[in-house]
């Protein structure tokens, strides 16, 4: 299935604020992201309608499985590819902001070929 880069990182955003804080409410997430709140209610109304979601009686957000897959391989590459990034010598906020942009368009082969070089290096 195909989604979007900004789905992705809205995904994610849930998915970190859940490790954070337990429960994770639209609130949440437009503080994190600096979205507004009407901008994030439109998303999250989309990531519901297409399974990825679900939010709960109290507002709090709920990933579905097929959420949290999406969730967990972006963040798992955000992760790397930020450690990676600045074990070659890169400043850690741009090191974090690069890998924000690449860990959407990697091929899996690539990845893949970065974390077995990057556990055999120790990183």
């Amino acid at each position: 299935m195909n989604i979007y880069e900004s789905s992705e990182n809205y995904l994610e955003a849930i998915l970190r604020l859940e490790e954070q804080m337990g429960s994770v409410r639209s609130v949440d997430v437009a503080n994190a992201l600096n979205f507004t709140k009407p901008s994030v209610s439109v998303a999250m109304k989309k990531l519901r309608q297409s399974g990825f979601i679900e939010i709960c009686g109290d507002g709090s957000i709920q990933l579905q499985p097929s959420g949290r897959e999406i969730a967990e391989r972006i963040y798992e590459r955000h992760r790397l590819l930020t450690e990676f990034f600045v074990r070659l010598g890169v400043d850690p906020e741009v090191a974090a902001s690069d890998a924000c942009k690449v860990e959407h368009d990697l091929s899996d082969e690539t990845f893949q070929k970065i974390k077995e070089h990057a556990l055999n290096k120790k990183i």
